[in-house]
């Protein structure tokens, strides 16, 4: 076929010359050529046919032998009558001298019935004869000779058979000498404007030709002006065959060979394509006037117009047809082949010159090759990068240049992307059609695009997808015009500014339609794939960028590295039995690439279908449980929320996933920018470290109720702490600090609150035994006291107790926001309308706050402040007792007051809420008030009973000195606030609103209200209420500081008069009392008249209250003023009775020795 395609390009060479105006004055070689054109013989019998092409001599030879004979020299296209009128209307007459000129004005116009019949025929055979002369080589011999000597392959040829002219051709893109560079582009016009003029072509096509009907291969069959067509229709059955459409004509391979090579050969100059030339003549004008022809010039400025609005249909279908042709063999653009000639041949991807359509030879594999190139640093020259940017957005733009696109996704198209081709609106529509936007799509379907997204290497450079390109530039303009155009770092700008104020919803679909393919071969992210080739290497046995391993899919891969990248010793990977710190570190990445995974983890979290695996795993879950989640970053959430529903499969792949956001809570990039102002102003220090190690939510956890938390911060924080409590390896710094712990102590148990109750029962346990060591280490008790506290702040971290109080929640807190223990507290205060079963977990929870006051969320963070100034000294579990004591300070802040206060009614209600006073009387309890432990249910709280009961033996003086001093404190406590006695506040609510209204609403804390209902003993109607006053009466007698109302009155007095005798057991208010009866001694007047009225009170309550016991007789007559004139009568019966006594027992043992004497 080569050696047959080569005479007629020799012959040919002769026509050029006269065509070259602007040289033949300047040049006598070429005039003297010129003129051999014009000396040629006008066509006639005596003219052979052309090699090949019997039927058309013949027609030629009749053709010729109707016309005039001329003689044999000077003979002129422009003197013949049957093309005169033709060439006076076309022609411009300054070219009617030259017959090649006046044969390229004549064949280049674009309507066939422009030129008649008969002038038709005569240019035929004119360019025919012209075709078939062959002294002409000696005219390439003479124009080119400098060129043939630097070409050895030309130089080698041997003359007078046509080859050296053939070989010029193949060479043409290494003539550098401008004639013969003229000579070998214009021989080539006269060839291409009729396929039957190509030597061989007709021969190898002439089967493929009728059966696809793409025109006659005799002049008198189909005598058109040109023949182009015929070459065009073959083009598109070429291409038809290539995309297996239905019905498609298998083309002889070659026909196939043919073909390629004419596009080859076609490639340099448009006008070389006939079909195309007429087809795309105004568009060239229209968009290529200014571009001039030859090296593929105006093919490319057609191609980048090909969309344009104003381009003909039928120019866009030829250009189509053209790129359609470059995909199957790339040497059908001439620039792309010209530009990349060396780097393939360096690069080893030439194509076997025999082999014109072998795989090679595709420029998908070209494509390929090269960028594997350049993606493993080597050089390849800025022209042929250039070259390969145009055909990769090529390719983007138009579906229909990739046949497998074409073949395997024909339904999809159909069904869902009809209609939409132009500026690769098909492709973004089939990538979300893959994506799982808009139904199921065929494996097939989807491999042919994962394919040609691999091909054009979008990832690279932005501006090779055009759709994204144009929905994307207002976002690249303002969010990363910091980055160089055409910098890959511009996708992963665009992914970090997803779903923020910046980005726009085009452009936010179109940049996951294509990460979603990107994210399924690890090699498309040029950025990770520079930084981690090496450890993919190393690490995950990968093969070079263009090729793959069934063992390694390019899908498992980063799955391979996001694996090592947090397996390092310090983040709690447990060391394998012997391997050495060596071998650890040669199995964990780079930094550099650790970034990288780190980067694309975070972009892959915006996005369920961005992580291959997890929707591979999880689609079934999915659609069950997460249909209605679609919101970004719901579906994740969604997962980790029905974590234990899910399959194993999805539970695996979702539990890997939030174990590594519990060590890198910025994956969640979605978190990440709801919580910038929180991470800017607490938490910027831990947020700049590449991986914070569980750091960062740390820090957004103690800082979630800041004033620069928003609810979309807030909400987010708490999901993860939800999530948390699922599974104890979801908690990262727990997990690393406990993790020897829990498989030591805590073995099967995988829920964290389980682990945590674990962990935390051992280490009491500990503490109690007083063990030598404890079996919990440091570290882990350090944690496990950080998530001990973390749970208080929201009781669904707790979720026995939330699922207890659920009900009582709706029903009572329906309105309480879960966040600071605001429910816990709200539930603390409706106790008494609690369900039983929520009373019991709130009173477990109650009292451990009152051992380990630290857990108490609200007490610690109402009161931190006041922590930090009054009891920086003390132990956590001495907190509440060191807050109680400086709770009167006049530095104390109001709302930690009242908290304390709401603290110490909860202590008094029940004395195992108060473990200072469960301590000191331990002994005392179950000697006094043992009935009342026997009547209560271990469930049930005991509202005060005991701290009253032993009220009354402190009043009694009976208690242990420990126990003593605490009720002491408690009474002193309660004395100035009601509310901290639970059966005065039980049994007097209704008196009080009906008799010291205007006390308790002051809430003074000072006593007043006590000191109204004792005024108002003889008011009181409830006998419950009266009896709990009498006995604050009688308790009042122990102690006067327990009557701060009297004690305030009498402060003068006790220091006057009774400073030298100590306080407690009633010695002073027995002093005071001595001091009123002395009439020497003044006492204040309002302590005498407070002293007195207590008195008066004191008597009054013995005879409404008379002495229960002996004990309760003695304390009386010891209280009472008259106790000396009663002591000294008791004293005096007490003689006389053991005087009579002594009687009778004189004469009773007088009668007994009489009896005896008997």
């Amino acid at each position: 076929m080569a050696d047959c395609i080569r005479v007629p390009l020799l012959l040919l060479l002769m026509c050029i010359v006269s065509s070259l105006h602007p040289i033949q004055g300047q040049n006598n070689l070429i005039s003297k050529l010129a003129v051999n054109a014009d000396n040629q013989q006008k066509p006639a019998g005596g003219v052979g046919p052309a090699a090949g092409v019997p039927v058309a001599a013949e027609r030629i030879l009749g053709a010729g032998a109707s016309l005039p004979r001329r003689r044999s020299t000077g003979w002129k296209l422009a003197e013949e009558g049957v093309c005169r009128e033709d060439l006076t209307r076309l022609c411009p007459k300054h070219s009617w001298n030259n017959n090649l000129a006046v044969l390229e004005c004549l064949q280049d116009k674009k309507e066939e019935t422009e030129i008649a019949a008969e002038c038709n025929h005569l240019l035929w055979n004119y360019k025919l004869n012209l075709t078939t002369d062959p002294k002409f080589e000696s005219v390439a011999v003479e124009v080119c000779k400098t060129t043939i000597s630097e070409i050895k392959e030309c130089a080698a040829e041997e003359l007078g058979k046509g080859y050296l002219v053939s070989c010029l051709v193949d060479h043409r893109g290494n003539i550098s000498d401008y004639q013969c560079n003229q000579y070998i582009t214009k021989m080539t016009t006269i060839v291409f404007s009729d396929y039957r003029l190509i030597c061989g072509f007709m021969d190898q096509c002439r089967e493929d030709i009728n059966a696809l009907r793409c025109g006659s291969i005799s002049t008198g069959e189909k005598d058109i002006h040109s023949q182009g067509e015929v070459i065009a229709c073959l083009e598109k059955g070429l291409v038809r065959e290539a995309e297996e459409q239905p019905g498609a004509h298998p083309i002889k391979e070659d026909c196939k060979k043919s073909i390629m090579r004419v596009a080859e050969l076609s490639s340099d100059d448009f006008h070389l394509d006939r079909y195309l030339y007429f087809a795309c003549r105004e568009d060239r004008e229209r968009f290529c006037e200014n571009t001039l022809a030859g090296e593929g010039r105006v093919y490319k400025c057609l191609f980048n117009h090909k969309f344009e609005e104003a381009m003909s249909e039928r120019c866009r279908e030829a250009l189509t047809t053209r790129q359609k042709l470059i995909a199957q063999d790339y040497k059908v653009s001439y620039s792309l082949a010209k530009a990349c000639k060396s780097d393939l041949r360096k690069y080893h991807c030439s194509a076997d010159s025999n082999m014109p359509r072998a795989r090679e030879a595709r420029l998908s594999y070209l494509l390929l090759c090269l960028e594997s190139a350049v993606h493993r640093g080597r050089v390849v020259s800025g022209e042929c990068q250039g070259e390969m940017m145009d055909y990769r957005r090529m390719l983007m733009e138009d579906f229909s240049l990739s046949p497998e696109i074409v073949l395997h996704c024909r339904s999809e198209i159909e069904g869902h992307c009809s209609g939409l081709h132009r500026k690769g609106r098909t492709l973004h529509c089939l990538m979300r059609v893959g994506r799982g936007d808009m139904g199921a799509i065929a494996p097939d379907c989807q491999r042919a695009l994962q394919t040609l997204i691999q091909e054009a290497d979008p990832g690279a450079d932005y501006r090779i997808d055009r759709a994204l390109n144009e929905a994307c530039e207002s976002v690249i303009q303002t969010a990363c015009k910091h980055i160089r155009s055409g910098d890959p770092m511009i996708l992963s700008c665009l992914m970090e500014h997803l779903y923020t104020e910046k980005m726009v919803e085009d452009c936010e679909h179109r940049l996951l339609e294509l990460q979603y393919f990107i994210a399924r071969d690890w090699k498309l992210d040029p950025i990770l794939y520079k930084k981690c080739q090496g450890d993919a290497a190393r690490l995950c046995h990968t093969h070079g960028w263009n090729e793959t391993s069934e063992m390694m899919p390019p899908g498992a891969i980063f799955s391979c590295l996001y694996r090592h990248a947090y397996r390092s010793v310090e983040q709690g990977r447990r060391l394998v039995s012997g391997e050495s710190e060596a071998e650890t570190w040669r199995l964990t990445l780079s930094r550099d690439c650790k970034v990288e995974v780190q980067r694309i983890l975070h972009q892959r979290a915006l996005d369920v279908k961005l992580d291959p695996e997890l929707q591979r795993r999880c689609m079934t879950d999915l659609g069950k449980w997460c249909s209605e989640k679609t919101e970004a970053g719901q579906e994740l959430e969604c997962l980790q929320d029905h974590l234990e529903d899910l399959v194993s499969d999805c539970r695996d792949v979702v539990g890997n996933l939030t174990e590594l956001e519990s060590e890198d809570i910025q994956i969640e990039a979605l978190l990440m920018q709801a919580c910038e102002p929180v991470i800017q102003t607490y938490c910027h220090e831990v947020a700049d470290n590449q991986i914070n190690t569980g750091d960062l939510m740390e820090c957004l956890v103690l800082n979630k109720h800041q004033k620069e938390m928003n609810e979309k911060c807030a909400v987010g924080v708490t999901h993860f702490q939800l999530i948390q409590i699922k599974d104890f390896r979801f908690s990262y710094k727990f997990k690393t600090a406990c993790k020897e712990d829990v498989l030591k102590l805590c073995p099967n148990i995988k829920k964290k609150v389980d682990v945590v109750i674990c962990l935390s029962t051992t280490v009491r346990n500990d503490t109690l035994q007083d063990a030598k060591e404890q079996r919990v280490s440091i570290k882990c008790r350090k944690q496990l006291r950080v998530e001990e506290v973390e749970m208080s702040e929201d009781i669904r971290l707790e979720p026995e107790l939330y699922d207890s109080c659920k009900q009582d929640i709706n029903r009572l807190c329906q309105n309480v926001a879960f966040g600071n223990a605001q429910v816990i507290e709200c539930l603390k205060e409706n106790k008494r309308q609690l369900t039983q079963r929520c009373h019991q977990r709130i009173f477990k929870l109650q009292e451990n706050e009152m051992v380990d006051p630290e857990l108490d969320y609200q007490l610690m963070r109402v009161c931190k402040h006041m922590i930090r100034r009054f009891c920086t000294e003390s132990e956590g579990k001495n907190v509440l007792q060191c807050l109680k004591q400086n709770k009167n300070s006049e530095l104390m802040d109001p709302k930690c007051k009242q908290m304390i206060t709401k603290r110490q009614i909860t202590q008094n209600t029940d004395y195992r809420l108060n473990p200072v006073l469960r301590k000191a009387c331990k002994a005392d309890i179950p000697k006094f008030c043992q009935p009342i432990l026997n009547k209560a249910t271990a469930d049930s709280e005991l509202e005060g009973q005991v701290i009253s009961c032993l009220k009354l033996k402190y009043a009694d003086q009976r208690l242990s000195p420990d126990c003593e001093a605490q009720i002491q404190v408690i009474l002193q406590e309660s004395a100035l606030d009601y509310r901290l006695d639970p059966q005065l506040q039980i049994h007097c609510t209704q008196e009080i609103s009906r008799l010291c209204p205007e006390e308790a609403a002051a809430q003074e804390q000072t006593g007043q209200v006590e000191e109204c209902l004792k005024v108002n003993l003889l008011k009181i109607k409830q006998e419950g209420c009266k009896k709990e006053v009498l006995n604050m009466l009688k308790e009042s007698k122990a102690d006067i500081f327990v009557d701060p109302v009297l004690h305030t009155a009498c402060a003068l007095d006790i220091k006057h008069q009774c400073a030298a005798i100590p306080p407690g057991r009633g010695r002073q208010m027995s002093c005071l009392i001595e001091a009123l009866q002395d009439k020497r001694v003044r006492l204040q007047p309002e302590c005498k008249k407070r002293l007195q009225d207590r008195i008066d009170m004191w008597s009054y309550a013995a005879k409404v209250a008379p002495a229960d016991g002996f004990s309760d007789l003695a304390m009386q007559v010891m209280t009472s003023p008259s106790k000396n004139y009663i002591l000294t009568v008791i004293g005096a019966g007490v003689a006389l009775l053991f005087m009579g006594g002594l009687l009778c027992g004189r004469i009773t043992k007088r009668v007994t020795q009489e009896l005896k004497d008997r």
